[in-house]
């Protein structure tokens, strides 16, 4: 049985885990990622797994070496948005003097482009394990035991195993749940015209229905909805689906063909009791979800863990409270600020009565006439 000690050791190697991995590569502490199942490869076939990036992570992401050319990446030039009721809101790069909104990628992809960066680390040790168990210690290091018999320590433990997290769960942290009913369905598609790098959204009275450009002549479709209508959506073959999914979007890009399956997971808003403790740190999904209207959910991660990294590079104790409760009271404000906003429009788009639907209508034509409000949530978003 072999006993390994580390200042810093993450649990969990998805994006949020290998970037923050990938960052401390460059500072004083010794650095593990542990991760049952580290990525393969990826082959050609698309990843159903699609996310917005915003150009403030990309960038900072290539720096790390973990965005290079095998990433399958669009550039969203411009958003449109549809209300329900005749709103309309564009945000658009052009107008704003910015090169694009965001970038679609692959998770697939762009996980393993971080862990071939981090692979190349000489202060980073990867792990291919599963923890079992974990000693908590009041003072020095805290110990996570494999199920191979192995044990790793280290000053500070990162929980950033997801939404579940079996960490946080150990340490005995609690969340606060909001379930949104409403369950996200995902699949990618060849279009039969091209989307000139433009995302689009429709809020509609079965959800929130968005497409996301791909490379070439593909999109990603993410339906937030209630479960019953996903349920309905779901049992659709690819075909049938891919007509419902063009007739709901207007046909804005012709007919569509499925290239990946439909796959579905439940929405909810979840933010972990305590981010901190002496030694342990909660980053991404582990202290924080969001609803993906806006697409920010991996983005609010990102900006978790370019924070962190940049509050240790300094050396010292990674563990010490003061530090990680400073860490935490300076991105309570973002995460809760995009919690209410995402959370706030989605219970204002689920109300059917006439007014709610006027007022909502008429403050997305107010955003899209007014060019420096429009301007400022479009470089907010960048970041």
């Amino acid at each position: 049985m072999a006993r390994e000690h580390f200042d810093v050791l993450i649990v969990g190697g998805g994006l949020n885990g290998a970037a923050l991995a990938c960052a401390l590569a460059r500072g004083p502490h010794s650095v593990a990622l542990l991760e049952a199942r580290p990525p393969a490869p990826p082959g050609e076939a698309w990843d159903s797994r699609v996310y917005a990036y915003s150009p403030g992570n990309v960038d900072w992401l290539r720096g790390l070496g973990g965005w290079d050319e095998s990433v399958r990446a669009e550039a969203v030039r411009q958003m449109r948005i549809h209300g329900d009721a005749g709103g309309r809101l564009t945000f658009d790069a052009l107008d704003a003097g910015l090169p694009e909104l965001a970038w679609i990628a692959e998770n697939n992809r762009v996980q393993a482009s971080l862990w071939q960066a981090a692979r190349a680390a000489a202060n980073v040790r990867l792990v291919a394990g599963r923890a079992e168990a974990v000693s908590w210690h009041d003072q020095g290091r805290h110990s996570l035991h494999l199920q191979d018999g192995d044990s790793l320590s280290a000053r500070l433990l990162v929980a950033a195993d997801g939404a579940d997290s079996w960490l946080r769960a150990q340490a005995g942290i609690g969340i606060r749940a909001e379930d949104y009913r409403h369950v996200g369905v995902v699949a990618n598609y060849a279009t039969e015209k091209p989307h000139r790098g433009i995302a689009y959204q429709w809020f509609r009275a079965d959800g929130v229905l968005a497409w996301l450009p791909l490379p070439g002549r593909h999109i990603s479709m993410v339906w937030s909805t209630p479960p019953q209508h996903a349920e309905a959506l779901r049992a659709l073959d690819g075909d049938a689906l891919a007509r419902k999914v063009a007739e709901a979007g207007g046909h804005a890009l012709g007919q569509l063909q499925c290239i990946t399956p439909a796959a579905g997971f439940p929405l909810v808003r979840r933010r972990a009791e305590q981010w901190v403790r002496p030694g342990l740190v909660l980053l991404g999904d582990a202290a924080h979800t969001v609803h993906p209207l806006a697409g920010q959910g991996v983005n609010l991660g990102f900006r978790d863990s370019r924070l962190l990294a940049e509050m240790l590079a300094g050396g010292g104790d990674p563990g010490e409270i003061g530090r990680l409760t400073a860490y935490a009271a300076r991105r309570m404000e973002d995460v809760a600020g995009m919690q209410f906003t995402t959370g706030g429009l989605k219970k204002l788009f689920a109300r059917p009565d006439t007014l709610s639907q006027t007022l909502r209508n008429w403050g997305m034509n107010l955003v899209g006439d007014c060019d420096p409000l429009n301007q400022a949530l479009t470089r907010h978003a960048i970041l």
